[in-house]
């Protein structure tokens, strides 16, 4: 099976890597392969860009106004890593990054042998992310079945390969395919199923979050629950590439480290 992480590497460049991955982002472009709309506000508001000092770059979801959520495999260690906001104008601002936690089970070696695995990490930011909106976090809701409704977003690239042609927060609805379980979701385009280019994440969308419509009892409404994150992709009929199955990992068995790890930074999470 030619399943590989959605890994969020940018081409050699020349310029400092931070510099150079910001000047990749900076325009207006396509993300998630399948032509997917570009998303302002609702879930969208939430997604962040994270760059990292040797030229890589990840997606991201604000969970507390100074806390990220993100893939396990898009943090390593002795890499320096920003958060990226944009102004009015769109001009791009680096936020600090002070201290990072990847999920004390997470595997690399998992997942290059693209095995499940504790895919999972925090981001703790100096200064709040003033432009964003954190998300609500929660699990996926059982029981868990191929055909489950989901909501991917991210900042990846349109092209593969194509580092310009990332930057811009979009979203997919994708559905479950195959057994859906607590430690991976496996989606498709509902109009392609995965055998043909469709909908997707690819290179930059790893860390982006995925999101569940879930009732919110409380206020009587149906809410966008922040239930796991990207993890890797797929070409159609699980060729190497993007565009046809995008791999999530659910929060199911992470949540309670999230939170406690939120809890010892400082940064109670808010109804949890």
């Amino acid at each position: 099976m030619a399943i590989s992480p959605a890994t969020a590497i940018a081409a050699p460049m020349k310029l400092p890597a931070i510099t150079a991955a910001l000047l990749l982002l900076s325009s207006p472009a396509l993300a998630i392969v399948g032509n997917a709309p570009a998303l302002n506000d609702g879930i969208g508001r939430s997604v962040v860009t994270i760059v990292g000092s040797r030229g890589n770059f990840c997606s991201g979801a604000l969970i507390a106004p100074r806390l990220v959520l993100t893939a396990g495999h898009c943090v390593q260690p002795g890499v320096d890593y920003r958060i990226v906001e944009y102004d009015r104008e769109r001009k791009p601002v680096l936020k600090t990054v002070r201290r990072v936690a990847v999920h004390p089970s997470f595997s690399a070696q998992s997942i290059q042998a693209h095995r499940a695995t504790a895919d999972v990490a925090l981001l703790e930011l100096e200064a709040p992310a003033t432009e964003r909106v954190p998300a609500s976090l929660g699990v996926p809701q059982p029981p868990l079945a191929a055909g489950n409704a989901f909501t991917v977003a991210g900042i990846g690239v349109a092209l593969p390969g194509d580092g310009k042609s990332g930057g811009v927060v979009r979203a997919a609805s994708l559905v479950a395919t195959g057994k859906p379980g607590t430690l991976q979701i496996r989606l498709v385009d509902p109009k392609t199923q995965g055998a043909k280019p469709g909908l997707g994440g690819c290179t930059g969308d790893s860390g982006g979050p995925a999101f569940e419509t879930q009732p919110q009892a409380q206020a009587q409404a149906q809410v966008q629950v922040l239930i796991g994150v990207i993890s890797w992709s797929t070409g159609p009929n699980l060729a190497d590439g993007c565009g046809g199955m995008t791999g999530v990992t659910p929060l199911t068995l992470y949540r309670g480290w999230v939170v406690q790890t939120a809890r010892q930074w400082g940064m109670p999470l808010g109804g949890n």
